[in-house]
């Protein structure tokens, strides 16, 4: 018996998928979970207002529910320019269709979420027209606003390291289908007003816009991790979980076809009223016309306020600059050079990445890159009106093995100061597949097998990726100090943070958890570099920075750092929403890092991050994708 009352009911399930719906309602369709339940199903006598139009399809609103969790608008897609002509904003229309949940069969856009339509639209009838739409309003003056920092409960938020959490990609949203929750995830909440018209209360850019001219913002409602530009900065929540600022929205084309104004970080808006849909991995409010700016932040970007000291050589200014792609005849050089003489105020030394050999792009087998320093260099020193300003050292990668720009050979280098200090004499340098280690010198002190030289350089953690360049230094007086200039593995093939992949794919985490072991310590191996380190000399001044292609709220990249390196924003204080240095979709985000050992930080540290690119007025403006940072620590 119970056999056959399961087979009546997958009977009458199916009956009902052959079936036409009639007389449902917008709500109906979109219901209360990620899919339609009445998804594949014919619907008659559909009625709706029609609220915003574009060249494939429509959108209609329909009567709205007390149920939050369902949205009353609802897309209808067509090519049909016949079917287009016939309705109109204003109308409300009765149409026949069938309930589709639709997603790009191409390879890029798996990981994107279903989108709930009706398409095959027919049997149009307008009952009557010139309706006044009403759209629903976000925000403090509004009905509803956006829950901050958790995406979704598929994504890991019950766990220590919620978004950002690793392994990735343990469920899948619309295989779950869970019930929305849009009081408390964001995911859930845009999710909700799917396929409404909403308005957008004095919206706030957070970004520059994109090759389409797309951009993110938020509104008049609650935010966390807000920066003084007005940004939001990755952080860590009020339960120690990470941030992810879910309360963000981009602002994709106008339906009428005009062009969205060039943006910037900060820049405020008027009013934003358009359509939420999802697309393109991430949830949009196509807007009916071009927004209209409302106010501008200042261009002038103030330079750090760190500056060498010129009494001490216990007192070392460090610079840190992803220089992104410098060729030796690179245009955006001058600006960079101008950048690290009058906003950094030229530090004692200068951690650089990704300097291009001296053929730049072109993949001829040239590997080394003096010229890239010796012009770099030059054009500092005319920056700053000094006859001269630093010495550089490098070490030449092997051709085509660590990854960038096919040709350019990227790789880390020092810019420094050679009155004030200069590399620990008795070791030779290094060559690309030359592992350096700490050692106990004749004198008792710690240094190096090979000065400089890179950190396990044949371990497969550096595959096509760059290898830490070491140095061990020394003050006229005999203190030393190491520093260690870090450029890991990119964020390549990651996921979309508003993806079906739960928690969202941080493309190249597992790489960097393993170069970050080799670096520190690796917990299968007895020690790694600086365990090492420091295992000699427990008070040894270690420096380690660069751009590590990550946000320290990602625990599980930088824990073999714990208990061995901080990092110098905790060390010195630094605001948690200022710390960042690169812009990208909805977050200002920290990639680039300087850590320190115990030593330096009981002697007092500072650090400022300087916004020379990511406060420019347009992303035009900028030399770089990174904003350079420059720290001050003791090493005496």
């Amino acid at each position: 018996m119970v056999y056959r009352a399961l087979v009546m009911g997958a009977i009458v399930v199916a009956l009902r998928q052959l079936l036409p719906v009639c007389a449902v309602s917008v709500t109906d369709i979109q219901g209360a979970s990620w899919l339609s339940p009445l998804r594949g199903q014919t619907v008659h006598n559909l009625s709706g207002i029609v609220t915003a139009k574009s060249t494939s399809g429509f959108w209609i609103q329909g009567e709205p529910v007390a149920d939050v969790r369902t949205s009353n608008g609802l897309s209808v897609f067509t090519s049909s320019k016949t079917i287009l002509a016939s309705v109109n904003v204003g109308d409300n229309i009765s149409l026949s269709g069938v309930v589709s949940e639709f997603r790009s069969t191409s390879a890029s856009n798996l990981n994107n979420l279903f989108i709930t339509e009706l398409q095959s639209p027919a049997n149009i009838t307008v009952l009557s027209s010139d309706h006044a739409i009403v759209p629903l309003v976000l925000g403090a003056s509004g009905t509803r606003s956006p829950p901050t920092q958790k995406l979704s409960a598929l994504d890991g938020d019950a766990g220590a390291d919620g978004w950002l959490a690793v392994p990735n990609n343990q469920s899948l949203v619309d295989v779950v289908n869970a019930t929305l929750q849009p009081d408390q995830y964001g995911m859930d909440f845009w999710s909700s007003l799917e396929g409404q018209l909403v308005t957008v209360k004095s919206p706030v850019a957070i970004d520059f816009e994109n090759d389409f001219g797309e951009f993110w913002v938020y509104g008049d409602w609650t935010v966390t991790g807000k920066n003084s530009r007005g940004g939001l900065s990755i952080t860590f929540g009020p339960d120690g979980v990470p941030d992810a600022n879910p309360e963000t929205v981009i602002v994709g084309s106008p339906l009428d076809g005009t062009k969205n104004p060039t943006v910037s970080l900060g820049k405020t808006f008027e009013d934003i009223t358009g359509v939420i849909v999802y697309q393109f991995g991430f949830y949009y409010i196509l807007p009916l016309t071009a927004p209209v700016v409302a106010s501008t932040p200042s261009s002038v970007i103030p330079p750090a306020t760190i500056k060498p000291s010129s009494d001490s050589e216990c007192t070392i200014t460090i610079g840190d600059y992803n220089v992104e792609n410098m060729a030796p005849t690179s245009s955006h050089m001058s600006t960079v050079a101008s950048h690290i003489a009058s906003f950094l105020n030229t530090p004692d030394i200068m951690f650089v990445q990704e300097i291009q050999d001296n053929s730049g792009t072109k993949d001829d087998g040239v590997v080394i890159a003096n010229l890239t320093l010796t012009n770099l260099v030059t054009k500092i020193a005319s920056a700053a009106n000094a006859s001269s300003t630093y010495s550089f050292l490098e070490i030449a990668p092997q051709n085509d093995m660590d990854g960038g720009e096919p040709g350019g050979n990227i790789r880390q280098a020092y810019l420094f100061d050679d009155t004030k200090f200069s590399l620990v004499p008795g070791s030779a340098a290094g060559g690309a597949l030359d592992a350096t280690h700490p050692v106990v010198g004749v004198d008792g002190k710690v240094t190096l097998t090979f000065n400089p030289g890179r950190i396990d350089p044949t371990n497969p953690a550096w595959n096509a990726s760059r290898k830490p360049l070491v140095a061990a230094w020394e003050t006229p007086s005999g203190v030393r100090f190491f520093t260690i200039n870090l450029h890991l593995t990119a964020k390549l093939d990651g996921s979309s943070t508003q993806g079906d992949a739960r928690p969202p794919v941080n493309g190249g985490v597992d790489q960097r958890i393993a170069q970050v072991e080799t670096i520190a310590a690796d917990p299968l191996l007895s020690q790694a570099f600086v365990q090492d380190l420091l295992s000699m000399d427990p008070n040894a001044n270690v420096i380690v920075g660069g751009d590590c292609n990550e946000y320290v709220q990602t625990r599980a990249v930088f824990a073999p750092f714990v208990g061995l390196l901080t990092e110098l924003d905790e060390a010195s204080g630094v605001p948690a929403v200022e710390r960042y240095t690169y812009l990208f979709d909805q977050n200002s985000q920290q990639l680039d890092h300087l850590f320190v050992s115990s030593a330096i930080v009981q002697r007092g540290t500072a650090v400022e991050h300087v916004h020379v690119n990511n406060w420019a007025e347009s992303v035009s403006k900028r030399a770089s994708d990174h904003d350079p940072s420059v720290a001050q620590v003791q090493i005496c």
